[in-house]
């Protein structure tokens, strides 16, 4: 058996408590030496698990640890003007889940923390589900005020999962963000670039620059999630040029007449944020947690820490109830790049 190009960490960076059976998508803020951040906690699931059709609702509260892989739950982020914003988004038929999916980044220069999230509206009967990218901002977690999405969906897709792209020559970020496609009676989650001058507000969709069913790499065969870009100085490809942390699952089954998703987990991929284009995807995942479930088997990456040079922590949550820590190194991440990548 190959040696696994990373290190599960024992135990749990995040495990539930009596509040929730059902906790994911850690996000850490790099203010706090990555010691404090949020988490999405989900309050209740109604279907059945595994299958199309299943609703969570969720809220972010906020996580505080001693250390990188061991965080405990604290109390519920409030966010000023969510009902406001919420109302005005919203049209009849709709039924908002909770504030999903977290995000943090900071605004260095004017030492400001900017929070995106998933807003999803599921619509019933002939309502269309809308999936927004939320965002509020703030000196910090405690003094958070919402704003309009920076980004509404579109008629072909939503936007969740938000992974933030440097700045390129052109002046602008080519973020990237799971959004959605329809190819005869099978939906699929692809990757688009999303266009940002202004950090907090009128972004723009792009193209669509991975799609599982063009693609047909088998672990990302089915939905496919960007991660967060890893940063040069972890792993440096060049200018204009990021490793990513890609998130996959295999495609889609029908049972019974019902959709049944497969397994999710971890794989790489490396980005143009200069054109706004992937170049490269892995053929294989390489991060599998080794606690995975067999109802809906899922390691799903959110986060990843620098803790010194060429050497991180990636976060991803398990089975939808937990998050581990793995550790990985930049010598052996280049081991899986293509060979034109390596310096």
């Amino acid at each position: 058996m190959k040696k696994p190009h990373y290190v599960e960490h024992p135990g749990k960076a995040v495990k539930t408590d009596g509040r929730f059976k059902h906790v994911m998508a850690i996000s850490p803020d790099p203010r706090t030496k990555h010691t404090e951040g949020v988490i999405r906690c989900i309050t209740s699931r109604e279907g059945i698990e595994g299958f199309g059709g299943q609703i969570d609702r969720s809220v972010l509260h906020k996580v505080k640890g001693d250390t990188l892989d061991r965080f405990e739950i604290q109390e519920r982020i409030q966010i000023k003007n969510l009902n406001k914003i919420i109302k005005k988004i919203s049209t009849k038929g709709v039924d908002f889940l909770g504030l999903e999916d977290p995000d943090i980044w900071i605004d260095e220069e004017k030492d400001l923390l900017h929070l995106y999230f998933t807003l999803p509206l599921i619509g019933t009967g002939k309502i269309k589900t809308r999936i927004h990218l939320g965002h509020a901002v703030g000196k910090d977690l405690n003094s958070l005020v919402m704003t309009m999405p920076v980004l509404m969906a579109d008629k072909k897709g939503g936007a969740k999962e938000l992974s933030v792209a440097p700045v390129n020559k052109k002046g602008i970020r080519y973020n990237l963000v799971e959004s959605s496609d329809k190819i005869k009676d099978t939906h699929y989650s692809v990757v688009r670039t999303v266009i940002a001058k202004d950090m907090g507000k009128d972004w723009k969709f792009g193209k669509i620059v991975f799609h599982p069913a063009k693609h047909k790499i088998p672990w990302i065969a089915g939905h496919a999630s960007p991660g967060p870009l890893l940063p040069p100085t972890f792993i440096d490809l060049g200018p204009g040029k990021r490793v990513g942390i890609m998130n996959g699952c295999v495609a889609n089954r029908i049972v019974g007449g019902k959709t049944r998703y497969g397994a999710f987990s971890v794989g790489l991929f490396m980005y143009d944020y200069e054109k706004g284009q992937i170049d490269w995807v892995s053929k294989k995942p390489f991060i599998k947690d080794s606690e995975v479930g067999k109802v809906r088997p899922i390691t799903f990456a959110s986060h990843f820490v620098e803790t010194s040079h060429g050497k991180g922590i990636v976060y991803a949550h398990v089975d939808d109830s937990f998050v581990r820590a793995y550790d990985i190194d930049a010598s052996m991440i280049r081991k899986l790049l293509p060979k034109s990548s390596k310096k």
